[in-house]
């Protein structure tokens, strides 16, 4: 699957870049089979100025639970990993966000998903906006969620 690495809000205020490595994470993970349980992480990268560069995601841990159409990370794994990543870095690739797949081509955010993030965006003690990624069989669903207001859906730039 050929996944877009840059995406931006509508008005190109805001830039995205996702890295080969974390567009690999994604694609292992598409939901291709009635059989595949859906699958998340965390989404590390850094800030520049009001961009996001995305270097790194976290793959499902067996703690995770999965089901065909949930996903409910916990944190064993996940959160050894953004620590590492941000002490290796001396704290310039942090948690950005969160990501994961639903089995449909053009994903489309539940309820839950949408309450999820407001949650998580409230949460963000730098108050950045939280990154919201879904990983469909066709494409990816990208938002930003601040800690207040309606989300951003980001488009693919071409």
């Amino acid at each position: 699957m050929q996944f877009v690495s840059g995406w931006s809000t509508p008005d190109r205020r805001i830039l995205v870049n996702f890295d080969e490595k974390v567009l690999n994470v994604f694609r292992q993970h598409i939901q291709h089979l009635g059989s595949d349980a859906e699958a998340g992480g965390l989404l590390l990268g850094e800030v520049r100025g009001g961009h996001l560069n995305l270097v790194d995601a976290t793959y499902p841990t067996a703690a995770d639970l999965r089901s065909r159409y949930s996903f409910e990370r916990l944190p064993q794994g996940h959160a050894e990993v953004a620590q590492k990543t941000w002490s290796d870095s001396r704290g310039t690739v942090r948690y950005l966000g969160e990501w994961h797949s639903h089995p449909e081509d053009h994903p489309i955010p539940s309820g839950i998903d949408r309450s999820e993030w407001k949650r998580l965006a409230f949460e963000r003690k730098d108050k950045h906006p939280f990154l919201a990624v879904i990983v469909g069989r066709a494409d990816l669903r990208v938002e930003l969620v601040p800690s207040k207001g309606d989300s951003l859906v980001l488009h693919a730039c071409t």
